[in-house]
Parts: C-alpha cells; sequence; structure tokens
C-alpha cells in the first residue's frame, strides 16, 4: 500500500488560503501601495506576468502581507533603518545590465531584459529568516540561480560565485566610508547549483520594487537574508572564497556561510524563534530555516567551520 508522508514543512490542501482571497487581498493592497510596488520607469513586467507558481515549495505560514514586505527592508546603501522605501524609488531599473566574468568560458554583460528572455520564469513561495530575528513569507518570482550557471559557463577551476551589488548615486550612504562598499555575497559553486537558489525578479506577481533589491536580486532562502544581496550588477566566477560585506565589517558576528540555525545564537541576541511580519507571530526558527531535506548534505563534509552566523 502506498502511504503518502508529507514533509516537515508541507501543510495540508485544507490548509491553504483559497486563491481568490488572495488576488482580493492583493487587489487591496496595490491599490494601497501602488507606489511602492510600481516598477521603475522603463520597467518591465511582462515575467512576473508569465510566472506560474511553482507548487512544490510551500511554507506553513500564509504569506506576509505585501505592503509590509515593502515597506519593511533592511538596505545599507539607502539608510540604515528599515524605512528607506521611499528613498529607494531613486534607484531607476532600467536601463540595468549584468557582467559576468571571472572563471567562465566568456566573459560577457547581458542586459536584464535579454537574460529574462533566456530564462523559465516561476513564482516560488519561501520563507525568508533575517538574522534580526524577524522572517516573513514571500512569493518570489524569478528562475533558478542554476539557469544562470548555464549561461554563464564556468570553468571547472570555478569554486565560488560572487555578487556585487549596485553602487549607485542614488543611495546617499554609499559616503559611509567605513562600509566595505559595494555590497558583495558569495556562495559555493555547490550551493548556486542547489534546486532552492533563486534570481529573483519580481514579488506578487509584480517587478521587484527597487527596495526590496529590484531588478535583480539573490534568494537563498535556508540561510539569513544578509546573503541574498540586492541589485545584482556583477557576477565573478573564482576559485577562492570571495570576501562579503558583512564578514568584511564584523568578522566576529558574520560569517560566510550564514545558514539558519536556531540552537546558535547571534552574539547579541538569540536565535531560537522569530517574528513574523504581518503577524507578530513569535514561531520557533528551523534548522536552515525548515529547508534541510534540500540542503543539509551539503555540508556534512565541513561540520569544522563556522557554517551558522
Amino acid at each position: 500500500m502506498w502511504v503518502l508522508r508529507c514533509r516537515g514543512w508541507e501543510i495540508s490542501e485544507n490548509q491553504v488560503t483559497p486563491e481568490w482571497v488572495v488576488l482580493s487581498r492583493r487587489t487591496i493592497l496595490a491599490g494601497a501601495a501602488g507606489l511602492i510596488a510600481a516598477p521603475a520607469p522603463g520597467a518591465v513586467s511582462g515575467q512576473s506576468a508569465r510566472a506560474v507558481r511553482n507548487p512544490k515549495y510551500k511554507t506553513d505560514h500564509p504569506l506576509s502581507a505585501e505592503q509590509d514586505v515593502t515597506r519593511y527592508n533592511n538596505y545599507y546603501e539607502f539608510g540604515s533603518n528599515k524605512i528607506i522605501w521611499k528613498e529607494a524609488q531613486e534607484l531607476k531599473q532600467r536601463p540595468w545590465a549584468v557582467r559576468i566574468e571571472g572563471l567562465v568560458k566568456q566573459p560577457r554583460t547581458l542586459d536584464i531584459d535579454d537574460l529574462l528572455k533566456r530564462v523559465s520564469p516561476e513564482e516560488r513561495v519561501y520563507r525568508h529568516r533575517c538574522v534580526e530575528a524577524w522572517a516573513m513569507i514571500v512569493p518570489w518570482t524569478g528562475f533558478p540561480l542554476a539557469e544562470l550557471l548555464r549561461i554563464a559557463e564556468p570553468l571547472g577551476s570555478a569554486k565560488y560565485v560572487a555578487f556585487e551589488t549596485a553602487a549607485d548615486k542614488s543611495m546617499p550612504e554609499l559616503r559611509q566610508s567605513w562600509y566595505p562598499w559595494p555590497y558583495t555575497e558569495g556562495l559555493t559553486i555547490e550551493e548556486a547549483q542547489n534546486e532552492l537558489a533563486f534570481l529573483s525578479t519580481g514579488i506578487y506577481g509584480k517587478p521587484m520594487p527597487p527596495q526590496n533589491g529590484g531588478p535583480l536580486r539573490l534568494t537563498v532562502p535556508w540561510k539569513y537574508g544578509f546573503k541574498s544581496g540586492k541589485s545584482v550588477v556583477r557576477i565573478i566566477f573564482t576559485e577562492r572564497r570571495p570576501k562579503t560585506f558583512w564578514s568584511e565589517l564584523q568578522a566576529n558576528e558574520y560569517g560566510f556561510w550564514a545558514n539558519v540555525n536556531p540552537a546558535v545564537p547571534h552574539p547579541r541576541w538569540s536565535q531560537a524563534t522569530e517574528r513574523l511580519l504581518t503577524t507578530d507571530e513569535r514561531v520557533p526558527t528551523k534548522i536552515f530555516n525548515g529547508y534541510a531535506e534540500y540542503v543539509a548534505a551539503l555540508y556534512t563534509d565541513k561540520q569544522g567551520e563556522k557554517l551558522f552566523v
């Protein structure tokens, strides 16, 4: 007899919010928050419009409200507080190019819209866990990072992928010289090839607003949110582990791996629980943010390293 066993991150269908409810809520929120989620001048919404939700990726909590997700942001280039969405509208998202270089068959520069024509868009609902112990549930539009690797054609000597984010004249905090600008993050090739690793171009069925990292951001849901670099302009394949923004700034608090673990506290606060945006519910944090089944095997030979925070 075949027995269906649900995984820990799945919920039963009768707990899923009906589609008409979600769509109605989106309509209401769109009226209230049209400015913050609207694409920058020249942005296109074709990929978001074509994307279909991948049912494989589910969460055990309902979506966070769009207005919360688009108005509560960490984006240090625009300021160190969470309310930077108005300032971020100055970041123009077209024209936009992404440079691919390093250990690849042929370095190249890709226009964002040309890139989007070469990939298969989909929507994925992922948990997002900030190192500051707040969390949200977001429907991201985009494509698997593995598709970008296919286009980039990295050499066999490439062991890591570095992501450099925009340093634009619209960003007032770039004048703060104590930050190691530009913001840079990195993954191993194996992490980048994992099915969860995603390049996001939209949220809630709309193009990604600038405060959330538009037009292109990294999304790695099993890691703390600072690993998901926003507004990516350069992707470098390298043999050496890249320096990353927060580990350069505060190496005693932030490491390269930054996988979510409730049992490993941040030096200044516990990671055992997290606060969900929209509901303010306090819930237990899950190892690898609930995605251990997908990613734990990536680290079985790295137990001697600082894998968490």
